[in-house]
């Protein structure tokens, strides 16, 4: 079986800039759920656009499971919540049509969804715990609930890799708390491969094994707990 995500000899740079990643070696097999932590800057969420295909290395190779990242043929089975995912602030979508949007990689564009698609999405309103919110506007929630939304979104389509760039940024510290625990049970009940990317790792220190440090290459990549006790500070991440 294919590796979800493979970094060979990977280096970028944005317009010739100084480089972002340099010489990143990186493998996650499926089913992994692994944190990626760093600085603001060193290059993690440039790190997950190179895995996802968005970017294309300068040199080296990004593969999907085995195929080269950014001709990677089964694009429905990614999901990907950026960074800062919401809407504007006067759009009217309730929690279901927003999870909806994301089931629309399987069930293509056009016409109201049939019954499998619509089934799909209440199984990923309620597995992060909003069926009860269904048809609240999205713009009413709290920044956690917001978040648990967009990652309903995501799985929606049932993905085989699940990508989270910051997404606990804005959210109080219970917010975060509830987002790592609702990821572990993701992880556990689905089987899908999770990147948890954030400048800080204290949410999900308990529930991943495996952390990757990135500043322009990866300096640390094991269990949270072999970290050296230093980077276990939040002010050191943020350096």
């Amino acid at each position: 079986m294919p590796l979800a995500v493979e970094l060979r000899d990977v280096s970028f740079a944005y317009d010739s800039g100084p480089p972002v990643l340099d010489g990143v070696d990186l493998a996650i097999a499926p089913g992994e759920l692994v944190a990626i932590a760093g600085p603001n800057g060193g290059g993690k969420t440039t790190l997950v656009r190179l895995a996802l295909g968005l970017e294309r290395p300068d040199r080296g190779r990004a593969l999907l499971f085995g195929e080269p990242a950014h001709r990677f043929s089964r694009r429905a089975e990614l999901g990907y919540l950026a960074q800062r995912s919401q809407l504007g602030a006067d759009a009217p979508a309730t929690v279901r049509e927003v999870v909806a949007a994301g089931r629309l990689v399987r069930s293509g564009l056009l016409g109201p969804l049939r019954a499998p698609h619509r089934r799909a999405v209440e199984e990923a309103i309620e597995r992060v715990g909003l069926s009860g919110l269904a048809d609240v506007p999205l713009v009413r929630l709290s920044g956690g609930q917001q978040q648990r939304a967009f990652i309903a979104k995501a799985l929606a389509a049932r993905p085989s890799l699940l990508v989270l760039d910051e997404p606990t940024t804005g959210v109080d510290v219970e917010a975060q708390e509830a987002l790592a625990a609702l990821l572990d049970r993701l992880h556990t009940d689905l089987a899908v491969t999770i990147l948890y990317v954030s400048h800080e790792f204290g949410a999900v220190e308990h529930f991943v094994r495996r952390l990757v440090l990135v500043r322009e290459r990866i300096v640390f990549d094991g269990p949270p707990s072999g970290l050296p006790g230093v980077w276990h500070d939040p002010s050191h991440v943020h350096a």
